[in-house]
């Protein structure tokens, strides 16, 4: 069961389209005030706009920012600490795969950044308004694809190799958001900040739009076995939202149940490594990850 979310600020990143958008329209109709996090301006407006009628809520608005520079997500985290000064749900969906290897603005490689660097930083940016507003909750995106990858410090960017059409990185990019689930979750035990993440399910989205024609070509033929983003969105709102996982943190979840992630996932000296990692990644272009 869901709860009424009459007074709650919640922030959906990568919510102009697929379970971003679905998850903010739930999060809408549930009453809450949703704060959009979208790369475009036009495609987030559009989507505000969407929102806004099949909710009957206006109180929806919009934040701009490209995940591949953290320069913007550090921008959209200070917008956000300027308009609102609490945060009951932080839904980190953004997400992206890309067939060839490349750089962003920072010299980090690009799925890296956007899948894992991002919302790590921005969520550390605020963490402060979560604990403010206690009990809060963190809900990541993550994949099943996670459970065949490791965490290749020696070559983590890719730079050695980036094969099998970047799924690779992807897959890492993905255990990379279980490892950090669970280290914030230890992080924060007494808060009242809960950290689960999850499997949305195969979902047709626009994530995969940069793999070969046959891939796409396979995936459109599949596509009635595959799952709509409203029903991606579903275990991503319960998480959100159900009074009965108010408590639960540092859990990985599939169809609203707790389930095993990979047996790597949980080796806390790689987590403790990746976000030391992750903070160096973070810190070298601008103020430290975890204020402002």
């Amino acid at each position: 069961m869901a709860a009424d979310m009459q007074g709650k600020v919640c922030v959906v990143t990568g919510a102009n389209s697929g379970i971003g958008k679905e998850t903010a329209l739930g999060l809408a109709r549930l009453g809450a005030t949703v704060v959009l996090v979208c790369r475009s301006q036009e495609r987030g407006a559009a989507a505000l706009a969407e929102i806004e009628q099949q909710s009957g809520n206006d109180s929806v608005s919009l934040l701009v920012a490209d995940f591949s520079s953290q320069r913007q997500v550090r921008r959209v985290a200070a917008a956000f600490r300027q308009q609102f000064d609490r945060l009951d749900v932080l839904v980190n969906n953004a997400a992206l795969s890309r067939r060839h290897r490349a750089v962003t603005e920072d010299g980090v490689e690009l799925t890296l950044v956007v899948n894992h660097l991002a919302p790590f930083l921005l969520t550390n940016l605020l963490l402060d308004r979560l604990k403010a507003s206690a009990p809060a909750r963190v809900v990541t995106v993550s994949s099943a694809a996670h459970k065949g990858a490791e965490i290749n410090f020696a070559d983590l960017q890719g730079e050695q190799s980036y094969a099998t059409f970047g799924f690779g990185a992807y897959s890492q990019s993905k255990l990379a958001n279980v490892l950090f689930t669970y280290e914030l979750a230890r992080r924060l035990e007494g808060t009242g900040v809960t950290a689960n993440c999850l499997h949305p399910g195969v979902v047709a989205t626009a994530i995969f739009r940069d793999t070969p024609l046959w891939l796409r070509v396979g995936l459109t033929l599949a596509r009635p076995f595959i799952l709509g983003s409203a029903q991606g969105a579903d275990t991503v709102l319960y998480l959100a939202t159900a009074p009965e996982v108010a408590e639960v943190s540092g859990r990985y979840f599939e169809k609203r149940k707790p389930v095993q992630s990979s047996p790597l996932s949980y080796d806390t000296e790689v987590a403790r490594r990746l976000w030391e990692v992750s903070e160096a990644l973070t810190t070298a272009s601008g103020p430290a990850a975890v204020g402002d």
